[in-house]
C-alpha cells in the first residue's frame, strides 16, 4: 500500500424487486484486475449471505428489503466500506438491520480480518475487550448480559485513523441499541498493530 495513492473508484450496482432495493459497492478501474475481481466478489457475497439470512427468499412476498454502503476509508490503497440490510417481514413486530464491512489491499486484493491488522502473539482481543468494556461503562450502554469479551474475528471497519469495532444487532444488547459501535484511536493501539497492515498505514504521517 501507498501513502499517496489516489482514491479508487468505486460504482453502485443495483438489485431491485418489488418491495426491494439493494445498492451495491463495486471497485473499478482498479490496475491489479484479479484483486479487483476478489474484492468485488466478497462484497457481493456479504450482501447475499445477508439477503439470505433476512429470510427473503423463503418469503418473497411477504419481506421489504432496502440495502446500502457507506464508504469509510477510500486511502492510500485501502478500502473499508460496510454494507447494511434492513428488512422486514410481515408480521414480525418490528424489522432487522444486518451489517458486514470490508477491508481490503486494492493493489493485492487481500481481505483483511481483523487479526491481520495486528502483530502475531499480540493479545488483541484482551487489549479490545478492555477498551470495548470501558466504553459500555462511560456511555452507559445498556446490554443483555455482563461484557465479557469481543470475538476473535469481530465485525469491524476503518475509518481515518479510527478502528471501529460493532456488534449485530442483539449481539450484545437490546433491540433498541441497534448495532453498537465502538470506535477506538490507532494510536491508543501503537504497541499491538502490525505497522505494515492497514492500521500502520493509516496512522503514518
Amino acid at each position: 500500500m501507498e501513502l499517496n495513492q489516489l482514491p479508487s473508484t468505486i460504482l453502485t450496482r443495483t438489485i431491485t424487486h418489488p418491495k426491494v432495493t439493494i445498492y451495491i459497492p463495486q471497485l473499478a478501474n482498479l490496475q491489479n484486475r484479479q484483486a479487483e475481481a476478489h474484492i468485488n466478489k466478497t462484497i457481493n457475497r456479504h450482501v447475499n449471505e445477508m439477503i439470505k439470512r433476512q429470510g427473503y427468499y423463503e418469503h418473497p412476498a411477504q419481506t421489504e428489503m432496502q440495502g446500502m454502503y457507506e464508504i469509510k476509508s477510500n486511502e492510500r490503497g485501502l478500502v473499508s466500506l460496510t454494507l447494511s440490510n434492513y428488512a422486514y417481514t410481515y408480521p414480525m413486530a418490528h424489522g432487522l438491520t444486518l451489517m458486514r464491512s470490508v477491508t481490503a489491499d486494492v493493489q493485492t486484493g487481500r481481505i483483511y480480518s481483523l487479526s491481520e491488522l495486528f502483530k502475531p502473539g499480540s493479545d488483541y482481543v484482551g487489549v479490545l475487550s478492555e477498551m470495548v468494556r470501558q466504553q459500555i461503562r462511560q456511555r452507559q450502554i445498556p446490554t443483555l448480559s455482563e461484557f465479557v469479551r469481543i470475538r476473535p474475528d469481530q465485525d469491524y471497519y476503518i475509518a481515518d485513523k479510527a478502528l471501529v469495532l460493532y456488534f449485530q444487532t442483539y449481539e450484545i444488547s437490546p433491540y433498541y441499541v441497534g448495532l453498537p459501535m465502538f470506535p477506538i484511536s490507532v494510536y491508543d493501539l501503537q504497541s499491538i498493530i502490525d505497522e505494515d497492515g492497514p492500521l500502520g498505514i493509516m496512522s503514518a504521517q
